[in-house]
């Protein structure tokens, strides 16, 4: 019988395995690593799997990401690149990405972490405010995510830069591509990294790009772990260039308790919650992905491995 192979460690099977049973009842839905006859495997609903493992499934049509990022699918070597990869479109990312960037512009903007500082030794003391429309704020990446995310900041009030790798236009928001980056860095005071991550963007957060920023900016990462490296953005905070970074994504997940970022004062440690999967939304989605599969259609979301988003 044809099966979908389930292989997740942050979502629950259960859930996945009732919508499998209700909506595709001539599916058989297995968790790996019990895959049963790989020849049976049509699907595969993967947020993470063992390398290798796909490559032995002779009869996959397609892979289901259980997420918007892939890179933790792509990284193996065996990825069958001949197989489509979907990406998960909707299910309240966007809405999480943009509440999350918000949340750390607005800390930053308005001081949040001096006043916890002062707040620690018992001190009152207000500090000079700016208005948002004399703030700037760039975002790195104007996919479905970072597109949204510069929309309503600049709804907010706040001067919005957008970079992409190719050029775009955005409403209240000055756009600038691959050719126009450098500008595009000297003019943000607060910077959102929102890039896919590809050979190109590896290691994009860096000394180089930090330097670029005006002094005392702040970085956020809401990307992919590897976009930053980590012992310069540490370098660049001890020496006053960035005054202070949010980081969610990290090279190493769960981070190590023995990590620098955990004790750094102007480092603030989320972990990799920016986007949770709102469970109904995606089972909903994926569904339709799988509806369309079923029917001989090519739903949206589709990856291009070669690019990596």
């Amino acid at each position: 019988m044809p099966t979908i192979l389930f292989s997740s460690d942050i979502d629950n099977p259960a859930l996945w395995r009732a919508m499998i049973e209700r909506e595709f009842p001539h599916l058989t839905f297995r968790e790996w690593p019990d895959i049963g006859d790989p020849a049976d495997v049509r699907y595969a609903l993967v947020f993470r799997i063992a390398d290798g493992v796909l490559k032995t499934l002779p009869n996959l049509r397609a892979v289901v990401a259980l997420g918007a990022g892939v890179d933790q699918i792509l990284k193996d070597p065996a990825f069958p690149r001949e197989v489509p990869l979907i990406r998960l479109l909707g299910a309240g990312l966007a809405e999480q990405m943009s509440e999350y960037g918000i949340y750390a512009v607005l800390h930053f903007h308005r001081r949040m972490g001096e006043y916890l500082q002062q707040q620690a030794r018992g001190e009152w003391r207000m500090l000079e405010a700016v208005p948002p429309s004399e703030r700037s704020v760039g975002v790195m990446g104007l996919g479905q995510l970072g597109g949204d995310l510069a929309r309503k900041l600049a709804l907010l009030g706040f001067k919005v830069r957008g970079f992409s790798r190719r050029p775009r236009r955005i409403e209240g928001v000055a756009c600038f591509d691959a050719r126009e980056r450098d500008r595009f860095l000297a003019g943000a005071e607060i910077l959102i990294n929102l890039l896919p991550l590809t050979p190109e963007t590896r290691g994009v957060l860096c000394r180089e790009l930090f330097d670029k920023l005006p002094h005392g900016a702040y970085v956020v990462n809401m990307g992919r772990g590897p976009h930053l490296v980590e012992e310069d953005l540490i370098a660049a905070i001890d020496a006053g260039q960035i005054a202070g970074a949010m980081i969610d994504v990290f090279a190493e997940e769960p981070l190590p308790r023995t990590h620098p970022f955990w004790a750094h004062p102007r480092i603030i440690v989320t972990p990799h919650i920016a986007a949770q999967p709102v469970a109904e939304a995606a089972l909903s989605r994926v569904a339709e992905t799988l509806r369309a599969l079923e029917r001989g259609e090519m739903p949206a979301g589709r990856v291009n491995p070669a690019r990596g988003y």
